[in-house]
C-alpha cells in the first residue's frame, strides 16, 4: 500500500523527471473528466476492496507476492512518460533498462552470453521458448518436434503447443511431484522428441525437475532442454535448498533456454515474465518487416528479438530500479527474503507432519506446503480440506485447495484408504518473507479451523 512517504518519494522523483525536460515550452494539458477523478478513484478503491489480502502474511494460499515499493514507485514514474519498449523511438531509456536488468537475470544463472528481452508473463515467454525450439529442435535420431514436459507441469505448455501446431506430450512423475526419469526415457527411445521441459518449481508442489539427469539424457538421445523456471528461477540464489534441489540449480547454466518471471519471486508487478536462450543466433529467427519501427538507430531494438511488439518500458524500469536496490546476489538482502519463505515452508510443514490433524504429502523444495487433513478415505479428506479452507477463511486465513494425484500421499497416508486417483488437498505458498514470522499465527487459525470442520462433521478432534 502507498502510505505518505512513498507518495513523498514519487512526487520528489517526479520532480527530478521534470528537470530532464525543463527546456520544453510549456503547454496546457486537457484532462478529460478531471473535475470527477476524486469520485472514480473513491469508487474504485471500494471495488478493489472486493479482494483477499494478497499482500497480508495471513494470504498464505496462491503464488501472489506484492511488489517491493521500488518497483511500485518507478513503474508509477515511468508512466508518466509510458514508454514503449518494442522500438528505441517508443521506450529509449527503458530499453537500455531493460537490456541491463536482463543481463542481470541471465547472469544469476551463469549466462554472460545470451538472447532474451522481457515480456508480459510466464505464458508469453514459454510461448517463445517452445517456438524457438519448433524452430530448432532436431534430436539426434532425426528431426524430432515432439516436446515432452511433466504432468506437473504448468498447463501452459499444453495451450501454447496446440498453438504453435506442435505435439506435446505429459510424462510421469514420482512420488513427489518430479518428473519420472524411467518414464522420460522410455519415451525418448521412441524418438521424435526436440525438446524436454523441465520444471524448476511447479506451481502446484514447487516441484524440481531432476535436471542432471535430464541433462545426461540429452547427451544420449540429442534433445533441447528447456528451464520453465517461472515460478523457482530466482531460488538459484538461495543458500537452504535440498540436495536435489540445489544439484538442479547448479546445471541450469547448460540448458537452451530458461524462463522467469520476475513478477513471482522477483517483487514485480503484473505483468513482467523474462525469457532468455542460450545461443544469441537465435534472434535471426524473428523476422520483420516494418517500415518505419527500426531505423532509428543501427543498436538492437528489443521488438527485434522478441515475438510481442509494443511492451511496457514501465515494466523494465520497475525491475530495474529493484535490482539496483537488491542486487541478484547470492547472500544478498533479496536472497534472503527467498531462504526466509522457504524456512516458513518447512516450519510449516514440520508442525503438519507432526500434528494428528494433518498428513503432508512430501517435503517442500521450495517454498509451497500440500497437505490434506487425516480421514479414514481420500474422499473423505478431500471434502473436509475444502471445509477447512472456508473455515480458515472466516478466520482470516487465506490457504489455497489443490487437485493433487493420491499417490503423493503414498508413503505418509498410513492407514487412510486412497479410494480415489486424485484428491482435493491444503496448499500453502509461503513466498513472503514476513511468513516466518506469522507461523505460529497461521498455525494457530489453521488448528482453530479444523476443529471447528470437526466439531461440525461430528469426528473426533
Amino acid at each position: 500500500m502507498f502510505d505518505n512517504d512513498d507518495v513523498e518519494l514519487l512526487r520528489q522523483a517526479s520532480a527530478k523527471l521534470c528537470e530532464g525536460f525543463a527546456a520544453l515550452p510549456g503547454f496546457d494539458v486537457a484532462v478529460p473528466g478531471a473535475e470527477r477523478m476524486a469520485d472514480v478513484l473513491s469508487l474504485t478503491a471500494e471495488r478493489l476492496q472486493n479482494n483477499y489480502p494478497y499482500f497480508h502474511p495471513l494470504y498464505a494460499g496462491q503464488m501472489l507476492k506484492p511488489p517491493h515499493p521500488v518497483a511500485r514507485l518507478a513503474d508509477a514514474l515511468a508512466m508518466q512518460i509510458n514508454p514503449n519498449n518494442h522500438a528505441l523511438d517508443g521506450g529509449r531509456a527503458t530499453s537500455a533498462m531493460e537490456k541491463e536488468a536482463v543481463a542481470e537475470i541471465a547472469a544469476m544463472f551463469g549466462w554472460r552470453e545470451f538472447v532474451g528481452h522481457l515480456c508480459s508473463g510466464g505464458t508469453m515467454a514459454n510461448l517463445e521458448a517452445l517456438w524457438v525450439a519448433g524452430q530448432r529442435g532436431a534430436g539426434a535420431r532425426g528431426a524430432g518436434k515432439t516436446i515432452l514436459a511433466s504432468e506437473q507441469a504448468h498447463y501452459t505448455h499444453k495451450r501454447i503447443s496446440a498453438v504453435l501446431q506442435l505435439s506435446c506430450e505429459s510424462v510421469a512423475v514420482d512420488a513427489c511431484g518430479r518428473m519420472g526419469l524411467n518414464a522420460l526415457e522410455e519415451r525418448l527411445a521412441r524418438g521424435d522428441v526436440g525438446t524436454v521441459v523441465a520444471t524448476m518449481g511447479t506451481t502446484a508442489t514447487g516441484s524440481v525437475d531432476p535436471l542432471p539427469e535430464i541433462l545426461r539424457l540429452r547427451e544420449k538421445y540429442g534433445f533441447r532442454v528447456h528451464a520453465d523456471a517461472a515460478y523457482g528461477g530466482y531460488f538459484a540464489l538461495a543458500g537452504n535448498l535440498g540436495d536435489a534441489a540445489r544439484a538442479a540449480f547448479a546445471l541450469i547454466a547448460e540448458v537452451d533456454s530458461i524462463v522467469v518471471d520476475p513478477h513471482k519471486h522477483g517483487l514485480q508487478p503484473y505483468g513482467c515474465g523474462c525469457v532468455l536462450f542460450r545461443d544469441p543466433a537465435v534472434g535471426q529467427l524473428y523476422k520483420h518487416d516494418s517500415p518505419y519501427t527500426y531505423f532509428s538507430s543501427a543498436e538492437l531494438h528489443l521488438g527485434e528479438i522478441s515475438l510481442e511488439c509494443s511492451r511496457a518500458g514501465a515494466a523494465a524500469a520497475a525491475l530495474w530500479a529493484t535490482q539496483r536496490l537488491l542486487p541478484l546476489a547470492k547472500d544478498g538482502e533479496f536472497a534472503r527474503g527467498l531462504e526466509r519463505g522457504r524456512e516458513a515452508a518447512l516450519e510449516l510443514y514440520r508442525r503438519v507432519s507432526h500434528s494428528e490433524k494433518f498428513v503432508a504429502a512430501f517435503a517442500p523444495e521450495l517454498d509451497i506446503v500440500v497437505f490434506m487433513p487425516r480421514a479414514a478415505t481420500a474422499s473423505e479428506a478431500s471434502v473436509h480440506s475444502r471445509r477447512i479452507f472456508a473455515a480458515a477463511a472466516e478466520r482470516g486465513l487465506h490457504l489455497a485447495i489443490a487437485e493433487l494425484p493420491a499417490r503423493f500421499w503414498e508413503a505418509t497416508a498410513g492407514a487412510m484408504r486412497l479410494d480415489r486417483e486424485t484428491m482435493t488437498c491444503l496448499r500453502s505458498v509461503l513466498m513472503k518473507p514476513e511468513h516466518l514470522d506469522w507461523i505460529a499465527r497461521i498455525w494457530e487459525r489453521l488448528e482453530a479451523a479444523t476443529d471447528a470442520v470437526a466439531d461440525g462433521a461430528g469426528k473426533p478432534r
